[in-house]
């Protein structure tokens, strides 16, 4: 099975806010972000994908998801490119 490593992002107050997550499914996973079904954080919010990647496992999802996460240059790098 497929996973994907995904990084979505909205503008809070001229702010980009952004969230980490992984998904088999990403299409129907930003779906479920932007009508109140996803995880708290991400409720009551549109989002727009900023970034993904594809990962043969769920374990490498999972090891690149906690990366992305606290890798703040990388994800910096990424918002930079959507201002």
């Amino acid at each position: 099975m497929t996973y994907f490593v995904y990084l979505i992002g909205n503008y809070k107050n001229s702010r980009l806010i952004t969230y980490v997550g992984y998904t088999n499914n990403l299409k129907k996973r930003l779906v479920l972000h932007n009508c109140g079904k996803g995880a708290k954080f991400t409720r009551g919010r549109t989002w727009k994908l900023l970034y993904s990647e594809k990962c043969k496992t769920k374990r490498e999802a999972i090891l690149r998801e906690y990366y992305i996460k606290k890798n703040r240059k990388f994800r910096d790098s990424i918002k930079n490119k959507f201002r």
